[in-house]
C-alpha cells in the first residue's frame, strides 16, 4: 500500500468511527447554508461556491446535491482526491470546477472564473495547518474575494483561548491514544505523528480578533465536545 492510501484508509476510518464528529459538522453545515440561502432576497442570483480543501466531499455531496448552487470550485492539494470528491458529488444542476492547488495560492490568484467575488467560501479541517501569519494573510485575502452579503464557513480544529501548542497536543495525542480504538495501533500512531509534524490549530481568542482586524464578522456556530473542533461563520464587516 502506498502512502496516499495508507494516510487515506487512516482518514476515512476516522470519517466512519465518527471520531471527530464529522456528523454533527455536517448537519451545522447543513442548516447555515440552508438558513443562510432562506434569507437571501428572492431575486438573488444562484451562489458561487468556493470549497478550499474539499477532500472527497463524502459527507458533504449530500448538501451539494440539493443546493441551488450557481457554480462549485472544488481544490484541494492532493490531486488523488479529486476524482473521489467528483464521483460523490455525482451529476448536479450547475456546473463544477476541480483545481488542484494550495489554498495560500488560491486566495492570492484565483484562477478563471474565480476571480469574481464568491458567495460561499468553505473549508473544512484544512487551515489548520497554516502558521500563524499565514491565517491572517489568508483572512485578509479572502475578505477580498467574498460578495457583499456573502459568507465564510470555517470548520476546523482550535485551542482553547491561551493554550499553548504544545498542551493542545498532549490532549489531542492522549485522547487520540485513549479513544481512538477503531483504529489499529499504527493507525493512532500515524494520525498522532501527522499532528505533530503538520497542525498549527489557532487560539480561538486570537483567531478571532485577527478575523475582526481583517474586516470580518465572526459567529461560532458550533462546538465539540472536545474542545477542539469547531464551526465559525465568517461574514464581511
Amino acid at each position: 500500500m502506498d502512502l496516499f492510501a495508507q494516510q487515506w484508509a487512516s482518514y476515512r476510518a476516522v470519517v466512519e468511527h465518527d471520531l471527530v464528529e464529522h456528523q454533527a459538522v455536517a448537519s451545522a453545515t447543513a442548516a447555515t447554508l440552508e438558513g443562510w440561502l432562506k434569507a437571501r432576497p428572492n431575486n438573488a442570483a444562484a451562489p458561487r461556491m468556493v470549497d478550499l480543501g474539499c477532500g472527497d466531499l463524502a459527507l458533504l455531496a449530500p448538501l451539494l446535491q440539493r443546493l441551488p448552487l450557481g457554480s462549485y470550485t472544488g481544490l484541494d492539494l492532493t490531486p488523488e482526491v479529486l476524482p473521489l470528491a467528483q464521483q460523490a458529488l455525482g451529476n448536479v444542476a450547475y456546473p463544477c470546477r476541480w483545481l488542484e492547488g494550495d489554498l495560500l495560492r488560491w486566495a492570492s490568484d484565483p484562477a478563471g472564473d474565480d476571480a469574481e467575488p464568491v458567495d460561499i467560501l468553505h473549508s473544512a479541517f484544512a487551515i489548520h495547518h497554516l502558521s500563524a501569519e499565514e491565517k491572517q494573510w489568508l483572512l485578509e485575502r479572502l475578505r477580498t474575494r467574498i460578495a457583499p452579503g456573502g459568507l465564510f464557513i470555517w470548520v476546523d480544529v482550535f485551542r482553547k483561548p491561551g493554550e499553548s501548542r504544545d498542551i493542545y497536543m498532549q490532549r489531542y495525542q492522549q485522547r487520540i491514544a485513549s479513544s481512538w480504538l477503531q483504529l489499529s495501533a499504527q493507525q493512532r500512531e500515524q494520525v498522532s505523528s501527522h499532528l505533530a509534524a503538520y497542525d498549527h490549530p489557532a487560539d480561538r481568542a486570537a483567531i478571532e480578533s485577527t478575523a475582526k482586524a481583517a474586516g470580518w464578522q465572526w459567529r461560532w456556530a458550533w462546538n465539540g465536545r472536545q474542545h477542539a473542533e469547531a464551526m465559525a461563520v465568517l461574514t464581511p464587516a
